[in-house]
């Protein structure tokens, strides 16, 4: 038993001192905060001034068009007491024909709309990727994480990334 024990001991101290080497050189860790990259960056900027000026017309008329639906149905409300059964059930297939409309274009919209934003944040987020494997390159990180619980200041290359983002080409 003390035979084993002692070469158990043994193994470990020579497991020790096999890795002391390894554990002597200091892992290099960064971390990129991708929600400040998709808010503050200049791209990030430029793209949501792009999908305003894309989505901003069709915005304007959905608008419209609900503006129009409401004052249709409070005209609707105003004269149903005075219209015949006849007019009153043509009048509520217009109002829920034009509201079914407006439903089906705003879903359109927003899916759209949804579309471009994931297409902008990708493109933002690959050009981003490219940055950070360049750093990490440069300056020898071992390992870069974008998801973290904590971070220290120390580790945070977020400003470096976004510099290199913003700098003019």
């Amino acid at each position: 038993m003390k035979l084993f024990l002692n070469a158990a001991i043994a193994a470990a101290l020579a497991l020790a001192a096999a890795l002391a080497p390894a554990s002597a050189q200091e892992l290099k860790i960064g971390y990129v905060n991708a929600e400040r990259i998709l808010r503050e960056s200049a791209p990030a900027k430029a793209a949501s001034q792009r999908l305003e000026a894309e989505f901003s017309k069709r915005d304007r008329e959905l608008q419209e068009l609900g503006t129009k639906l409401k004052a249709a149905a409070a005209s609707f409300e105003k004269d149903a007491p005075v219209l015949s059964e006849a007019d009153r059930a043509r009048r509520q297939r217009e109002l829920a024909e034009l509201d079914r409309d407006l439903q089906r274009r705003q879903r359109e919209f927003r899916e759209d709309l949804n579309q471009r934003q994931n297409e902008e944040r990708l493109a933002l987020l690959e050009k981003a990727q490219r940055i950070v494997r360049q750093i990490a390159e440069q300056e020898k990180y071992d390992l870069i994480v974008t998801d973290a619980a904590y971070v220290s200041p120390r580790a945070d290359i977020t400003e470096k990334v976004l510099r290199a983002l913003n700098a003019p080409k």
